[in-house]
């Protein structure tokens, strides 16, 4: 089976780079590319969706960043253990018609001794904002390196 690591058992460094990494895939809104990261058979819950394999993900992530555009997202190390890491994550996007929206939540993460993410649980909630209020303005793509964090911006 094709290994993603950092493998679990989870310490604070392989947790904090497995979050960054998820991160960094979710950034570049390539679903081919954000599926290699979950097992053939994930399970998610996510909003009023439940996905299950990297099939119907694909589908899902597709729909979602048909919708949601300029999307830019921080996640951030929560918790861990074992096998297991929590995150908090903030996105901004908007819509096809300009309405600007921050998306913030809590995802819970089980994975399988090969790195591969099996579960994902995602609590969301959207918030309107002005386009004026938005914080994330770097270049489509990976967050740099020298962004602020979601703590050091006050989130």
């Amino acid at each position: 089976m094709e290994s993603r690591p950092p493998l679990p058992p989870f310490d604070h460094a392989s947790a904090t780079q497995k979050v960054r990494l998820a991160e960094d895939a979710w950034n570049s809104r390539d679903p081919d590319r954000v599926i290699q990261v979950y097992t053939p058979d994930t399970l998610w819950r996510n909003r009023s969706e439940f996905p299950v394999g990297r099939d119907e993900v694909h589908e899902f992530l597709c729909r979602k960043w048909q919708k949601e555009l300029e999307y830019r997202l921080i996640k951030e190390l929560w918790a861990f253990t074992d096998n297991r890491i929590a995150v908090r994550f903030m996105y901004e996007w908007h819509d096809d018609s300009g309405n600007w929206f921050r998306s913030h939540g809590n995802e819970n993460w089980e994975f399988n001794e090969f790195g591969l993410m099996a579960r994902r649980f995602a609590s969301i909630n959207d918030q309107p904002i002005k386009e004026t209020d938005r914080k994330f303005f770097w270049p489509l793509g990976r967050r740099p390196d020298d962004h602020p964090s979601l703590s050091a911006l006050g989130f």
